[in-house]
């Protein structure tokens, strides 16, 4: 099947960043626009009131109850209607919103969950309901066309006691998809048959019929091979009863994944992809291979579990609304995406007109995807996204790095929604390979590393001239949240650090000069990231089929291969251990500071390489979280309930 295998073919130009190269492409809220004027009044918008819960810490502690072993409610998780009753808002609460609504015009739709209310309308409307002016704005950096509200909106009184936040209202935000392809330029070369064959060792020798053992080249079986899930497999653990759910920004061709599971010879269950469009459904376009990939590796990890994709319009109000469905809904028992933004694009400084550049408080979007979560977590729905593929800079894919005229700075920084305490980020590796370009001599990465591409670089910059490539930051995502505070399960975790000093996003103004956007707080004691890693680097990546780019492809990677394969791992969990697994994070945790590493636990540490700035270590580290896993000795420790 791999003879036919090509590369994917970029230009590459000899200032190629990689990422930053196609920044254009995904708009950012950090980049100039130029105010165009008040946009159509007839113009319709989804915007969703998200309401108060009750009990929050209460929420949190049941939540916490859920995943320890011993506690009063161990895997105890509410239906969604029993959430709605003990967390959400109350009917006459939600009555007097959807009041409020009709008098202004507007229907209304109440989620299940009782947490959220859709409503529909034009941007007049909702801006006499939020007393702000909506207008028109143009990107100068791409030209994207996007509308916002002219000044900071304002809640009616009338129910602001009982709405907390309104997402919808700004259609700025374009989020990237986290997938990441090998720079032409860059030959794997011949694999390393020694390293490979240890590769092979460390997932317990066995060797599943679907891999491929080619880097660049890999399947969901080189998957089962590296992180020993072969042993559920061989017990008839294959995602029967489970039911994956994949958040996307695009449409796609479910032929894709059939393709694809059928040419790597992956028997599956049939019929089992179903679409549901929220907000009118996402476009078929340039993400939706992401959406491809989620699909092929969350159903290729867990063959015959049922997939279900929830897609929306790639705006902030699309990928909440998507969420909320999704949770609300509370048919799949873990749910992956692989689209974020950087954590910093939802600061005040950056959205609010006229707020300081030291705010660095939500303005909003952040409390509403934590509102989602929450929910999900306490319904035992594992959640996955994927951490970024710009290693310690997540601000670099959206906006380029560089000191002069239009250009930013790039602090450390990390993405969202994986920065949330209540989901599990998926940060990536580089396994064991050789490669060579040119008339360099081969070099061998001789262990699974914290995939970073300086590797890559040095090698560059040695065998071909300094600055005749620019790799500069690609790598797994990791790093410091400076808006949320670190969760009580890493409070016990060595290696977790606080947010970097002397951190800012300045744009130099070509009018103005350098203009500090944002000042990062220093030594803030927030979430880390990521929390789990497995291989993502495009070297030592995948295939996957994409009609929309040219079928069959090969040299992919990026942590939006990571999320999916965790959440089909999850799949195979719950079929075997016979319940939900609900939030990782405080069950890994607890695992890796229990046991740490060895041949008997669930995880491998990882102590070589770096994302630019953060170094592997034989601990948690801001590379790659804990480490990568034994899936087998995991789903061991998960059906002892440890």
């Amino acid at each position: 099947m791999f003879a036919t295998l090509h590369r994917k073919s970029l230009s590459l130009s000899l200032s190629l960043l990689l990422a930053g190269a196609s920044a254009g492409t995904w708009a950012a809220n950090a980049t100039p626009a130029v105010d165009a004027g008040t946009a159509p009044a007839n113009q319709t918008a989804h915007v969703t009131l998200f309401l108060k819960l009750h009990n929050e810490a209460a929420l949190e502690d049941y939540i916490r109850q859920t995943v320890t072993p011993g506690s009063a409610h161990y895997q105890q998780f509410l239906t969604t209607s029993q959430f709605a009753q003990q967390y959400g808002a109350t009917d006459a609460e939600i009555a007097r919103v959807q009041s409020y609504l009709r008098s202004q015009g507007l229907s209304s739709e109440v989620l299940p969950s009782h947490l959220a209310i859709r409503t529909s309308g034009t941007l007049s409307q909702f801006g006499k309901l939020f007393q702000t002016s909506i207008h028109t704005y143009v990107s100068s950096q791409n030209g994207h066309r996007f509308h916002k509200p002219a000044i900071s909106p304002q809640l009616p009184s009338a129910i602001a006691d009982v709405v907390d936040v309104a997402t919808g209202l700004s259609s700025e935000k374009v989020y990237r998809p986290h997938h990441v392809s090998t720079p032409a330029l860059t030959a794997l070369g011949t694999p390393n048959a020694k390293t490979n064959a240890l590769a092979a060792k460390s997932s317990g020798g066995s060797s599943n019929p679907t891999a491929s053992g080619v880097p660049g080249q890999y399947t969901v079986g080189d998957v089962a091979n590296f992180y020993n899930i072969n042993p559920l497999y061989k017990h008839g653990v294959v995602g029967k009863g489970s039911t994956v759910g994949i958040v996307t920004l695009s449409n796609f061709y479910p032929s894709d994944a059939t393709t694809y599971w059928s040419d790597i010879g992956l028997a599956t269950k049939p019929n089992r992809i179903t679409q549901v469009h929220v907000d009118g459904g996402a476009a078929i376009d340039g993400g939706s291979g992401e959406t491809s990939i989620d699909v092929e590796q969350s159903g290729g990890v867990a063959p015959y579990a049922d997939v279900l994709v929830y897609d929306s319009p790639n705006t902030t109000a699309g990928y909440v609304d998507a969420f909320a469905q999704a949770v609300s809904d509370n048919v799949a028992d873990s749910i992956s995406t692989s689209w974020g933004l950087p954590e910093i694009f939802n600061f005040a400084a950056l959205n609010v007109t006229g707020a300081s550049n030291t705010d660095t408080s939500d303005a909003g979007d952040l409390r509403a995807f934590h509102k989602i979560f929450l929910e999900a977590a306490v319904q035992g729905q594992s959640l996955f996204a994927a951490s970024g593929d710009s290693g310690a800079y997540d601000t670099v894919r959206d906006l380029g790095v560089g000191t002069g005229v239009g250009q930013y700075t790039a602090p450390l920084t990390v993405d969202s929604p994986a920065s949330d305490p209540f989901i599990t980020a998926a940060g990536g590796t580089t396994t064991p390979y050789s490669y060579a370009f040119g008339t360099g001599p081969t070099k061998s990465i001789t262990q699974e590393s914290v995939w970073g591409w300086d590797y890559l670089q040095n090698y560059f910059d040695t065998y071909i001239g300094p600055g005749v490539v620019n790799l500069f930051s690609s790598g797994g995502g990791g790093g410091v949240s400076v808006y949320w505070h670190k969760p009580f399960y890493q409070a016990f975790t060595d290696g977790i650090r606080r947010s970097q000093p002397n951190q800012s996003l300045v744009y130099n103004d070509p009018s103005a000069g350098p203009t500090t956007l944002l000042k990062l707080p220093s030594h803030f004691e927030g979430r880390n990231v990521p929390d789990i890693s497995l291989n993502a680097d495009p070297e030592t990546g995948y295939i996957f089929v994409s009609t929309v780019d040219g079928g069959l492809l090969s040299g992919e990677g990026g942590t939006s291969f990571v999320a999916p394969q965790l959440n089909g791992i999850t799949a195979l969990l719950r079929q075997s251990t016979g319940h939900r697994i609900g939030l990782w994070n405080p069950q890994v945790y607890a695992l890796q500071n229990i046991f740490g590493y060895g041949w008997f636990t669930p995880f491998k540490s990882i102590r070589a390489g770096d994302n630019w700035f953060y170094y592997g270590a034989p601990r948690y580290n801001q590379g790659v979280g804990i480490g990568a896993l034994d899936v087998a000795n995991l789903d061991v420790f998960l059906r002892s309930g440890f």
